[in-house]
């Protein structure tokens, strides 16, 4: 533990930090497992409507710095190229 007031401080907002961005990672994968769950059903209502929420999410993690841009979109485009497949 350190003796200094502000890096006492910085110990504190490092650890709300990374709990937000826990939460945040953790959200976008319960949300990408939830949409293959729906691929897998052949479910392409529920498919559609997840995969808006895993993009919404994943744009947003990557604004927020938690994943890097090429990451982001190749998940975007596997999540996209999964749900094209059921539709054809």
């Amino acid at each position: 533990m350190p003796n200094i007031k502000s890096q006492k401080k910085r110990v504190i907002t490092n650890e709300k930090a990374n709990a937000i961005n826990t939460a945040k990672r953790s959200r976008v994968r319960n949300t990408i497992k939830k949409y293959e769950a729906a691929i897998e059903a052949k479910d392409v209502a529920q498919a559609e409507v997840l995969l808006k929420e895993s993009i919404s999410l994943i744009d947003c993690a990557r604004h927020d710095g938690l994943i890097k841009d090429n990451t982001a979109s190749r998940k975007i485009s596997r999540l996209t190229k999964q749900l094209n497949a059921i539709k054809a």
